[in-house]
């Protein structure tokens, strides 16, 4: 190995959990500036087999500039959840520069990863571009949560960074691709972003793959119908004062959700969210995703 190669090797953040005495263990953490994992030793009840790995930032956010390589094994019939304590900001860019995360995360045979974090926040003129690769079983399962606002709203910072890209590629263990996916938010290709999102404040995926997530996604699929139906079938209180029939169907619903089924034998559901409030995300993910309980110890988002 070249001492390049070892010099980024040493860079690299790392959890590998396999099975101890018949219970999910962390054998391997291994982080580095500029972050920290914090994997508390319980959370939820003593009888659900599952491990916490909280990732914090140094300084709060990502500077600019920042290169953050992780990698994440699950063995086989383990349980890994990955999540923060807060928004993920990334710092206003200096010059050209380009902050970037990638994530790399093995599955095993009827185990679980959930990624549920809390959203990444861009600060005007950041820019910034994460790429998440799975690998995953036949049988495995998998959680994804993937979403940003449109920044400091306190601030005045609506869709106000240069860049953000976000990928998400799910291959099976032969190099199969299963899902890929990437959301690009570029002020200078595209104008200003926040003239196309008008209104909306959030844009968040999920994604539930594996037989353990079949369950949640039949109720996800069907809490999205009705969720959509209310807000675009509804008759509002203007059409009762004789308001025209145009003026509600140009009305843009302040919440819109949508579902697609994916992989073989259907074995996988993408959903996609914007949103006017990033708190209506919060209380559609709570619920959306309040059976994971069961398997991870509490509910997500609480």
């Amino acid at each position: 190995m070249s001492n390049e190669e070892e010099e980024k090797e040493k860079k690299i953040c790392s959890v590998v959990v396999e099975k101890v005495g018949g219970r999910s263990s962390v054998i391997t953490c291994l982080s580095r500036y500029p972050l920290k994992f914090i994997i508390p030793k319980k959370v939820g009840p003593s009888k659900i087999d599952a491990v916490w790995v909280y990732v914090l930032n140094y300084g709060g956010g990502i500077v600019s500039g920042d290169q953050i390589s992780c990698k994440f094994s699950v063995g086989d019939a383990c349980t890994m959840v990955l999540t923060t304590q807060g928004s993920t900001k990334v710092y206003k860019s200096v010059g050209s520069k380009c902050s970037q995360q990638i994530l790399e995360a093995r599955v095993g045979s009827n185990a679980l990863l959930a990624i549920i974090p809390d959203p990444v926040t861009c600060f005007s003129t950041a820019r910034y571009y994460q790429k998440q690769i799975f690998t995953v079983s036949s049988d495995s399962n998998l959680v994804i949560v993937d979403w940003i606002t449109s920044g400091r709203h306190e601030s005045g910072e609506k869709w106000d960074f240069d860049l953000y890209r976000s990928t998400n590629n799910i291959f099976f263990d032969d190099g199969q691709p299963l899902f890929l996916d990437t959301m690009l938010l570029e002020k200078d290709k595209f104008g200003r972003v926040k003239e196309h999102m008008q209104d909306y404040q959030v844009i968040a995926m999920i994604v539930l793959l594996g037989p353990k997530m079949q369950y949640i996604q039949n109720i996800v699929q069907d809490n999205v119908k009705r969720i959509m139906s209310e807000q675009l079938h509804n008759p509002s209180a203007a059409l009762s004062h004789q308001k025209k029939k145009a003026d509600f169907f140009t009305t843009k619903p302040t919440f819109v959700a949508s579902c697609s089924v994916f992989g073989p034998k259907k074995i996988g559901l993408v959903v996609r969210v914007a949103s006017v409030t990033t708190e209506s995300v919060y209380k559609f993910l709570r619920h959306q995703l309040a059976p994971l309980e069961q398997m991870i110890g509490v509910p997500p988002y609480r």
